[in-house]
């Protein structure tokens, strides 16, 4: 597993990536050449400058248009529509930065003879990566201590996704352990057992280099001594709500203990850090109300021409260190929305919200005033959601750690809303709560800007609203 922005994911998977922009390259190289009649020598340093110009758009094209979410291009037509709508976003695109820049023009024609070499060697590119997938290779073994809960979890997440990087070949079950799942449960491949013995024989006979231990300590019960001897043996021993938030990118707060938070890396904030992320706000909501000053003007005279009452909706909202702070948006529900239900989450088709106001909170548009809260130092540009007194006093009581989240500002996006999107439950609470841990947990400047890049990709969508 590879660590990038505090997030791990299978060599593998990178490996598919970059295969994939090395597959756009020479895919516009060898349209090149026919094109341009250039050579295999032929090409000079500004030309392949200008070919990985357009490898660069497409590849961006093809990650804004979910193409390496292979839970939504898990068929080939969907991959061929997205596919299409991809290339056809990237020729958009480079046709502005040609006319813009015009020495960046590659040659003419070439970017239509690219596109059929794109198209063919990408779906067969995919289709070799989907039989690696389908029949887990190079997935790592690992050994799956447990029967609870969390044990259960683990399973649910390796087995949901393909690309997870690993295979359960060992469980483990411990008859003193409440059986949240049972040996049917588990796929064909894994092998089932029953009690510890024998336990670093059976990974030196399988080859397998990792053990995860996804039990509840009890005295008599936990294989301290056969987890040593493994672990001497240079077998890696990891604790199961670790090797989770690597796996999911979350936390299970109903699962952890202050122990593990406490011995734990993580939530480091220096000063430097406070400092970058307080220079990334400022230059990121100035340049943002300046940038789209004319949409926040157009927006207001909309508002106040479509329904009664001001453009802009104040409210008391818990920052930082629980201390109370009003975020400003623009109005998008009716007058005194709350004067007879009082304080409740917004539902799907929420006969509130007004007709501009359906529009505005599908493009996110009603949150650019909250980066004048950023400005002022009420809020990040990246953070978890804030919250409401009435909910947090709810909430408190409900779910585990939920208090952490006030241990940093408040934020317009972060990590919860582009994981997981809106909240409307308290169930949902406890999951943002998960996403939220986790971006605490593991902050940095390079997070900011892949939740940040991530945000773009849903307000251009309009995926999430309510």
């Amino acid at each position: 597993m590879l660590r990038i922005f505090k997030q791990y994911y299978p060599i593998r998977n990178i490996f598919f990536f970059i295969g994939e922009g090395i597959v756009i390259f020479a895919s516009v190289m060898v349209a090149s050449w026919l094109v341009l009649n250039v050579g295999l020598f032929g090409f000079d340093r500004w030309l392949c400058l200008k070919i990985l110009l357009i490898s660069f758009v497409c590849q961006i094209c093809l990650y804004y248009n979910d193409l390496y979410d292979l839970k939504v291009t898990d068929t080939f037509r969907e991959l061929g529509i997205r596919l299409l709508q991809a290339l056809g976003t990237a020729a958009i695109i480079l046709a502005v930065i040609y006319l813009v820049f015009p020495k960046t023009i590659v040659g003419s024609g070439i970017f239509a003879v690219s596109i059929v070499f794109v198209i063919i060697l990408i779906v067969s590119w995919r289709f070799f990566y989907a039989l690696i997938l389908n029949h887990g290779l190079f997935n790592q073994k690992i050994i799956l201590l447990g029967s609870g809960s969390l044990a259960q979890n683990i399973f649910n997440e390796i087995k949901n996704r393909k690309d997870s990087g690993y295979t359960i070949a060992v469980n483990v079950q411990d008859s003193s352990e409440d059986l949240d799942f049972s040996c049917q449960q588990i796929q064909t491949e894994t092998f089932c057992k029953k009690d510890y013995d024998g336990l670093c024989e059976l990974a030196d006979q399988m080859d397998i280099k990792k053990i995860v231990v996804a039990i509840k300590e009890r005295r008599g019960a936990f294989p301290l001594k056969e987890l040593v001897k493994c672990r001497v043996k240079g077998i890696d021993v990891i604790e199961g709500t670790s090797f989770y938030e690597m796996l999911a990118g979350k936390l299970i707060v109903d699962q952890i203990n202050p122990a593990w938070i406490i011995f734990s890396d993580g939530f480091y904030k220096s000063r430097t850090r406070r400092f970058i992320k307080r220079s990334m706000d400022l230059i990121i909501s100035l340049s943002m109300l300046i940038l789209f000053s004319p949409l926040i003007i157009v927006t207001a005279i909309l508002i106040k021409i479509d329904s009664k009452g001001p453009v802009l909706f104040s409210q008391e909202r818990v920052g930082k260190n629980k201390n109370p702070y009003m975020v400003y948006k623009f109005r998008s529900m009716v007058e005194d929305a709350e004067k007879q239900s009082g304080p409740v989450w917004a539902s799907d088709n929420d006969k509130r919200i007004t007709r501009v106001g359906s529009v505005i909170r599908k493009w996110r548009i009603d949150e650019l005033p909250q980066l004048w809260n950023v400005v002022k130092g009420d809020m990040s540009f990246v953070g978890p959601r804030p919250e409401r007194e009435f909910f947090v006093k709810k909430l408190e009581e409900i779910i585990p750690f939920y208090r952490e989240r006030f241990s940093v500002k408040p934020g317009i996006s972060g990590w919860a809303q582009v994981c997981y999107g809106y909240g409307a439950s308290v169930d949902d609470a406890v999951e943002k709560v998960n996403y939220d841990l986790f971006y605490i947990k593991n902050m940095s400047a390079f997070m900011d800007l892949m939740i940040i890049l991530r945000t773009i990709k849903i307000v251009l969508f309009g995926k999430g609203a309510r």
